[in-house]
């Protein structure tokens, strides 16, 4: 008879369910999540309210108006990413990934806004383009197998390097038009802060470590409060509870033109968050296949369309927090869900966003700084992996960056361009996804009419030895620990150029 040992039966199942478990499903204590998660918050706050105070003034609201899209932009924020990292069935990717109001639609909100359309046509293009979104969501999401590490470590490199110019505009203090716009003060700021992220960074504590982040931008404020460069004398003005009332600022009206225009930055979004997608799965190390993509852009879609009800914009993922995983090797989804749930009380607290407002933009630039670096260093250690012998893999790589580059080094390259061009390629991380999309598949897929032999930027990536060189060697010569041995098994002396020249 055959009996089974409970205790080992009992350690295997234990060992299964180990084997099983994905890094994101992590679970923290409370404190610990809503700690890191506030981190979240504090690294996307500037960019998730950004967006309703470009659109808001340009569509010429009073300040009070433009505080309830600010509330609005918190609150879907938070809803958007508790679907994205909770999930509920065919939507969520379950990843740590924040959701905020997506920034590459800024410019065809204010030209729709600018046009005569209102806050209102930008809000019915938003939910029409969502809604084709939320249908192509499985489409976008079969290319998977287009994205090997060449195309995506490419693409998570480029994330970070075009993120660099919001940190340095960050660091200088947000503002273009402000008198100490660039000053020695604002970097200055920015630089102590920098310095308290790498200083905790190296603690023995691993708790510090993690939160250094967070302590720094809190220590980098209340320098700034003693040295005068925090205002929190506003916190107390304006309500302390609000709800998003919906369609506070107009019912949402349709427009043909307005639609198509909104329906390239969806698409652009999608590209992005899906890029996005893989770059955390690469840096939590777990899987993406396409029906979990497919989830993650279906949820992106989902609270697009439900946000304009709020009176919000298009949701996507927020390629900064990438970074924040990637610095803080916190991979819990949870925990981004926490950040998710005190941007919900943020939205429907404002006295507690005007808390966040207060802390000075080059604080976050100099947090920025190291989060969004690093992001670019996930991207190269990515790139690491890819071969490059004997292939067109280097070529990929330079020219979908460099591409990707040109709308970061001189903005306005597009601009004469027709705008439905300029809205794709005037994003770097788009530009780049596109191109190396294209020229994988040219290079790795359609594999017809390939050279046997590569062009002159492959050459180099592989080991080369001279024809001559070749010559010296005789029958049976071998190699053995960096020595040379000939048929008999006697060395061969090596002698350097420099001797030989001599002789």
């Amino acid at each position: 008879m055959n009996i089974k040992n409970p205790l080992k039966a009992g350690a295997k199942q234990r060992s299964k369910r180990t084997t099983l478990s994905r890094p994101e499903d992590e679970r923290l204590s409370i404190g610990s999540s809503f700690a890191y998660g506030f981190q979240h918050v504090l690294t996307m706050y500037g960019g998730i309210i950004a967006v309703p105070l470009i659109v808001g003034q340009a569509a010429g609201l009073s300040s009070a108006d433009i505080g309830v899209l600010i509330a609005a932009a918190l609150f879907m924020g938070g809803l958007a990413t508790l679907l994205q990292t909770i999930g509920i069935p065919f939507f969520g990717s379950q990843l740590p990934l924040v959701q905020g109001v997506s920034f590459a639609s800024v410019a065809t909100m204010v030209a729709i806004v600018s046009g005569g359309g209102g806050l209102p046509s930008v809000f019915g293009a938003v939910m029409v383009s969502a809604a084709i979104g939320l249908i192509i969501a499985p489409v976008f999401s079969k290319i998977v197998r287009f994205f090997p590490p060449v195309v995506t470590g490419t693409v998570i490199t480029t994330i970070g390097l075009t993120l660099m110019p919001v940190a340095a505009n960050w660091a200088m203090g947000g503002n273009k038009k402000a008198e100490d716009y660039g000053s020695v003060a604002n970097i200055g700021l920015a630089a102590v802060t920098l310095a308290l992220v790498l200083l905790l960074s190296k603690v023995g504590s691993a708790t510090i470590s993690r939160l250094s982040i967070l302590l720094a931008m809190i220590v980098g404020t209340v320098i700034a409060v003693v040295t005068g460069m925090a205002d929190f004398s506003k916190v107390g003005n304006g309500p302390i509870v609000a709800f998003p009332t919906p369609f506070h600022l107009g019912a949402p009206t349709f427009e043909i033109a307005a639609i198509i225009s909104m329906l390239i930055v969806v698409l652009v979004i999608l590209t992005e968050t899906m890029a996005d997608i893989l770059a955390v799965g690469e840096i939590v190390g777990t899987r993406t296949d396409s029906k979990r993509i497919a989830a993650g852009l279906r949820a992106d879609m989902g609270s697009s369309l439900i946000a304009p009800i709020f009176g919000s914009f298009t949701q996507s993922a927020f390629a900064q927090n990438v970074g924040l995983v990637a610095v803080t090797k916190i991979k819990s989804r949870y925990v981004v869900a926490a950040g998710g749930v005190i941007l919900v009380l943020l939205g429907l607290l404002p006295v507690m966003g005007r808390v966040v407002a207060a802390v000075p933009t080059a604080v976050l630039g100099g947090a920025g700084i190291v989060l969004f670096g690093t992001v670019a260093a996930s991207g190269i250690r990515t790139l690491a992996k890819v071969e490059y012998k004997n292939n067109m893999n280097l070529i990929i790589v330079a020219a979908s960056i460099g591409f990707g580059m040109i709308p970061i080094a001189a903005p306005t390259f597009y601009d004469k361009f027709p705008s439905w061009f300029s809205t794709i390629f005037h994003s770097g991380i788009s530009s780049a996804a596109v191109m190396a999309i294209l020229l994988n598949l040219l290079f790795n897929h359609l594999k017809a009419g390939n050279s046997e032999y590569q062009s002159v930027f492959a050459a180099g990536t592989g080991r080369v030895i001279r024809e001559e060189d070749l010559t010296c060697l005789e029958h049976g010569d071998r190699f053995e620990n960096g020595k040379l041995i000939d048929c008999d098994g006697k060395e061969v002396p090596i002698q350097s150029a420099e001797k030989a020249s001599e002789h």
